[in-house]
């Protein structure tokens, strides 16, 4: 191993750890590790910023902004209002929604996908009385498997497409993906519709009447008002009022700060803080019946008038994950107040308004009457109700359409370049009105094109390093002498593994030119390798961190974090099992 191929697999392994650390987010990792290798000389200067201006890039932010096209026109929307129907059978359900989302993912953004179809899940579990923690796991994995039927359906099929173009002058096609990764789709929904929802964790014996039952209930502050009722109580004289109410007393916050052993035996002052643990409801009614305030700091709004509440859950890359409400002004900002924060398994200590935001959380707010989207924009929140974040409109869901179906027909008969194709999209929705101008930049998701940029020239110095052969070799070197599909067993497994735990971009990226390595040193074709690669970075199952989608439904499911692993496995295993014979039968070696 040379001295360059040692520092670049350090490089490589810090970038990791932090990734899986979590502590800093991905783009600022990934960004700060190209600087160092600039730097270091590992990363020739002129070749430093090439990540921004990579195909794979621009299709991954055009995507997103068709994407946030699609969903505005009312295009798909009109799907979602169909299939809310407590009425059928849980496996039907599952089956109906596991496909309408990956339908929907394999041509649009799959956490877009996601978001469009979560509320309408919840509102059915309201509907059918049970929990949604036992549909909302099979829907996030519905759209990261529908993901892969399509070059546009997730972003390493985007980066193993534009590989096969640099290594062998032709990229994938649109279509290319479809017979594996559709297949393979429709494999893991039907184990999934077919009873794979019965290894989910049941709580509350699997049945809900309302969607925040099997969640964590709520942590928040009620103020204590001048003239309260309760002003010279004690908590402990409370819980006659709160334990019918099924509202847990934690404790009192005064001038900031709590107060030693949760201030039971503490007396009420006004100004004070109380601190309960409790469903939405039960929370209004308990402020109701004891004539407590929605507000932070005990202070009461000027008029309560004009006011609602509202649930959202927060996905990764929200403004407020990784911040409070008090950090980013919520209140002056938005005129809204945070009420309470629901997350799985973790006991708040702070006060709400100062408390880190994180992920996965479920918020409840108390915004201005009419404002619920315009503040769950700002804020990159997704509500946890029947609507969306913006008017849709309805008379252009054709014409959105029609003009992207037109775009993928033209890249896919090669008449455009793909990024062409999108981007004339892009221009025809602002034209047609079905995207402000204003919002375009607003639909692209930063941190993923920055960690995009920031990646590819990293991969690509391994890459001319020699790194990427050397791992190659060490794979073929442990299958040496088998069979060719025990070596695309091996990679799947592998990159799967890092799919995992890592982002699935930053994977892919790594480990495509692992897999043209591989197909190089066994002298066959690089294309099934390629496409295990594809497969195999998008199925990121067995946590909630290894892919979006399955943090945004951590805290509306109700799951704990070694909740995925119980489906997440077996679907793995199937994909696997089903994935490399698949690869063979289509892209022979």
């Amino acid at each position: 191993m040379t001295t360059e191929q040692a520092l670049l697999f350090s490089l490589f392994g810090a970038v990791f750890a932090l990734l899986i650390w979590g502590r800093w987010r991905y783009d600022m990792v990934a960004f700060a590790a190209l600087l160092i290798a600039v730097v270091a000389g590992l990363v020739p200067t002129e070749q430093a910023f090439t990540g921004f201006g990579h195909p794979a890039t621009l299709v991954v932010a055009l995507v997103l902004i068709v994407s946030a096209g699609l969903t505005r026109s009312g295009a798909v929307g009109w799907i979602t209002r169909k299939v809310a129907d407590g009425g059928r059978s849980l496996g039907a359900h599952v089956a109906l929604m596991g496909a309408v989302g990956g339908l929907l993912s394999a041509f649009m953004n799959n956490v877009a996908a996601l978001a469009l179809l979560m509320p309408v899940d919840v509102e059915t579990a309201r509907r059918a009385g049970r929990s949604p923690g036992l549909t909302l796991m099979p829907l996030s994995f519905a759209t990261i498997l529908g993901g892969m039927a399509t070059l546009i359906g997730t972003p390493p099929n985007i980066i193993i497409a534009t590989w096969r173009g640099e290594a062998l002058g032709e990229p994938f096609g649109m279509f290319d993906f479809t017979p594996v990764g559709g297949l393979v789709a429709l494999i893991g929904l039907g184990f999934v519709a077919a009873g794979g929802w019965r290894l989910i964790p049941q709580r509350n014996g699997g049945a809900a009447a309302d969607p925040a039952d099997g969640m964590a209930p709520y942590i928040a502050e009620l103020g204590v008002p001048e003239g309260a009722g309760i002003i010279g109580k004690t908590l402990a004289e409370l819980e006659p009022v709160a334990d019918p109410a099924e509202v847990g007393l934690i404790g009192i916050v005064r001038d900031g700060k709590r107060l030693l052993g949760g201030g039971r035996r503490t007396t009420i002052a006004a100004g004070d803080l109380l601190v309960i643990e409790a469903g939405a409801e039960a929370i209004e009614a308990f402020r109701a019946e004891l004539g407590l305030a929605l507000a932070e700091n005990g202070r009461q709004p000027a008029a309560d008038q004009g006011l609602s509440v509202v649930e959202v859950v927060v996905p990764v890359g929200a403004r407020i994950a990784g911040r409070s409400a008090a950090r980013i002004g919520l209140g002056w900002r938005q005129r809204t107040i945070l009420l309470g924060i629901a997350r799985q398994g973790k006991r708040i200590t702070r006060e709400v308004r100062r408390e880190t935001v994180r992920p996965g959380d479920i918020l409840l707010l108390l915004v201005p009457e009419g404002h619920a989207d315009e503040v769950a924009a700002w804020l990159g929140v997704l509500p946890l109700a029947e609507r969306g974040l913006a008017v849709t409109k309805q008379a252009k869901a054709g014409l959105a359409a029609g003009i992207f179906a037109a775009a993928v027909v033209a890249a896919s008969l090669g008449w455009l370049y793909l990024p062409v194709a999108l981007g004339c999209v892009v221009v025809a929705y602002v034209l047609a009105r079905i995207l402000p101008l204003s919002e375009i930049y607003d639909q692209v998701e930063w941190p993923v094109i920055v960690l995009l940029g920031s990646m590819i020239p990293l991969g690509a110095a391994l890459e001319q390093a020699g790194g990427t052969e050397l791992i190659a070799q060490a794979l073929v070197g442990l299958t040496a002498g088998l069979p060719a599909w025990v070596a695309l067993t091996a990679l799947m497994a592998v990159t799967m593994t890092l799919s995992d735990v890592l982002n699935n971009t930053a994977t892919a990226i790594v480990a495509a030119p692992v897999g043209l390595s591989m197909a190089q040193a066994m002298g066959v074709s690089p294309d099934p390798f390629l496409m295990a690669v594809a497969v195999a970075a998008s199925c990121a199952f067995l946590t909630p961190i290894g892919h979006k989608n399955n943090t945004l439904i951590l805290g509306p499911g109700g799951y704990g974090f070694g909740d995925y692993w119980r489906l997440g496995l077996p679907l793995e295993i199937l994909v696997v099992a089903t994935g490399v014979p698949l690869i063979l039968l289509f892209w022979p070696l």
